[in-house]
């Protein structure tokens, strides 16, 4: 739990630091604060929480006139162009702890915080008064830069004055003039606590619950410890990165690829599917039985090629002439009926005098050769005197059941 505004008022009274606060509506912007606390005297300021490609934090308040180029900025940092971003508005509650509109050195006193780097504009030294947001936006507090600095060094801090507006040249013999100001350090942020739902199968209907069990968050460097006890190197990458990869350049990560495939589980016994909801945050699905054992894609097409082999005899399919001798007739017969119905249709064009038997043969012959190429495939394949008596023998049994 982050500090609140009473009690940061109460820790700058303990310091013995004067300011001064100013009771407003919520603002969300300097100009609508402007509107209430611009006619007082003091220097209004603005305030962003950044983030770079390592997630480390940037509090950066200056003069709300400063002009603040962030790409400069990232360069002078040491983090090249692009390498700073204004940060989601979850890491403003997460980290600094305040809500949208609140963002303000001041949330450098909570802990969760402790990670963030500070810039404070050089501009703010020479004010009587400074003005920024004691965690709410709905007010106004007036403090001078030395009281600001008083407090900072209370809670661990050395105040870092930069001029906000500098642009030096950056480069191999000019180093980043601020990049000593970078974090060293991630924030840890604070615990998260979620409803969890243990399911064990057991008992008559296979199922027994656990009420729903809190689940605290876990450090980064604790994760690390974790994985290392299991025999696992923690491989943190830039997964925003797009390096070019080609010949001169080979992937950067392709030492991270698996050496092995993993070995799926021989059996899968009743699942229970879990959805926290309702009043007790549960909803149970009763166990679904999945049998068998888990196969690989590889076994799975091997076992579908054999039923298909089995269920389908190529040979015994060609070499039945009943029912090649069916097909031919069959075919025969339509592309027939389908040529007189054309012809009697345009009885009347005398321009259309076709050969019924030409065209029959024309319609029927590729349907024939494909049928007998594969009755000679298949009676090389048992030996061609064998197809050829199989198919003379049923020929023959053809012919004496028509007389």
């Amino acid at each position: 739990m982050g500090y609140t505004k009473d009690q940061l008022l109460a820790r700058l009274k303990e310091l013995q630091i004067d300011f001064v606060c100013y009771d407003h509506p919520a603002v969300l912007t300097v100009e609508a604060q402007a509107k209430y606390v611009g006619h007082l005297g003091g220097a209004l300021s603005k305030n962003l929480l950044l983030k770079d490609k390592k997630h480390r934090y940037y509090v950066v308040s200056a003069l709300a006139n400063t002009n603040i180029d962030l790409k400069v900025l990232s360069q002078r940092l040491g983090l090249g162009k692009g390498g700073l971003r204004m940060a989601a508005e979850e890491a403003l509650q997460e980290i600094l702890q305040v809500p949208l509109g609140c963002v303000t050195p001041l949330a450098l006193i909570n802990d969760s915080a402790r990670d963030v780097s500070l810039l404070l504009d050089q501009g703010f030294k020479s004010q009587q008064s400074c003005y920024f947001h004691p965690l709410t936006n709905e007010v106004t507090l007036s403090i001078s830069a030395s009281s600001l600095d008083k407090f900072l060094i209370s809670i661990g801090r050395q105040p870092s004055y930069v001029d906000l507006e500098a642009n030096p040249a950056v480069g191999k013999d000019n180093p980043p003039d601020l990049a000593s100001l970078a974090p060293s350090g991630v924030p840890t942020l604070p615990d998260k606590v979620e409803n969890a739902v243990t399911c064990i199968p057991t008992g008559n209907d296979g199922l027994t619950v656990k009420k729903p069990t809190k689940l605290a968050a876990i450090s980064a460097s604790s994760l690390d410890k974790f994985l290392i006890s299991i025999g696992r190197q923690p491989s943190y990458v830039d997964l925003e990165a797009n390096p070019a990869v080609g010949k001169d350049n080979p992937p950067d990560l392709a030492s991270l690829a698996p050496s092995g495939v993993p070995t799926l589980p021989d059996k899968v016994e009743n699942a229970v599917t879990c959805i926290p909801t309702g009043n007790d945050g549960l909803t149970v699905k009763k166990p679904t039985k999945l049998a068998g054992e888990a196969k690989s894609p590889a076994a799975l097409q091997k076992e579908k090629l054999q039923k298909v082999q089995s269920s389908i005899d190529p040979l015994a399919e060609a070499t039945n002439i009943e029912k090649l001798v069916k097909e031919i007739m069959d075919k025969t017969s339509t592309a027939f009926l389908n040529e007189v119905a054309e012809i009697t249709k345009n009885l009347n064009d005398p321009q259309i005098v076709p050969s019924v038997s030409d065209v029959v043969k024309r319609r029927v012959s590729s349907d024939l050769e494909h049928m007998m190429m594969s009755l000679k495939n298949a009676a090389y394949t048992q030996g061609f005197q064998a197809g050829f008596q199989a198919t003379l023998r049923s020929s023959l049994q053809s012919l004496s059941m028509q007389k």
